[in-house]
């Protein structure tokens, strides 16, 4: 991996996980030092992350870490509604149905996965990846993929700023399953209204548990 592309993933997922928080000021010395690279591919680091507006150039103070605000969540999820309803409706009519059989079986078995001996619920994430993977594959659709995953990364800093508490993750894991159900079941229509849905719950719980970043549970 080039030390470029290894200090833009390093610093995404510091800001994605809240390691690094808004209004954080990433100073060239200091971040070079950090992370083991020259200023040349550190400079292109930040110049992606400031594409994909995690980070922004502030006046004086350099290059600093973005806010989420309850604005950019709405904003995001008019975005997430357009492509994600999408591309469930292509994926329902070009994707394999053996692949999202199984991962409606496996998402309806997730609730156990959804239990104390796992706090950070990294195999419920891991396989609700799987079924934004297997859409992205069965879309075929480079630039429509493309700007999933450039959502995607701005959606994983939202989820947490939410409660991350099991009820809502086990309603989350049945809305999946019913997405995978319906493109199994060639129903693109049907595929687009289980995003929809899923799509509206997870705005609703996000704005009504939203939390502004604090220390003591990002840092």
């Amino acid at each position: 991996m080039r030390a470029s592309d290894r200090a833009y993933a390093a610093l995404r997922d510091d800001i994605t996980e809240w390691r690094l928080l808004p209004g954080t000021v990433l100073g060239e010395v200091e971040q070079s030092e950090r992370l083991g690279v020259s200023r040349t591919p550190l400079r292109e680091a930040l110049g992606r992350l400031t594409a994909e507006g995690l980070t922004t150039t502030a006046g004086g103070r350099g290059v600093v870490v973005t806010d989420v605000s309850l604005d950019d969540i709405d904003e995001l999820f008019e975005l997430r509604e357009t492509l994600e309803c999408r591309a469930a409706a292509l994926a329902a009519e070009r994707g394999d149905a053996a692949v999202f059989l199984q991962l409606h079986k496996e998402l309806l078995e997730a609730p156990a996965l959804i239990d104390g001996s796992d706090p950070g619920r990294h195999e419920y994430y891991g396989l609700a990846g799987r079924l934004d993977a297997a859409i992205d594959d069965a879309v075929a659709n480079a630039y429509l993929i493309q700007a999933m995953r450039a959502l995607r990364v701005h959606l994983v800093r939202v989820r947490r700023l939410a409660a991350d508490d099991a009820e809502r993750l086990t309603a989350a894991a049945a809305e999946h399953a019913a997405i995978a159900e319906a493109i199994a079941s060639r129903n693109p229509r049907l595929a687009e209204a289980a995003t929809t849905l899923h799509l509206h719950r997870s705005l609703t719980h996000v704005k009504n548990t939203h939390t502004p970043h604090h220390r003591e549970n990002h840092g």
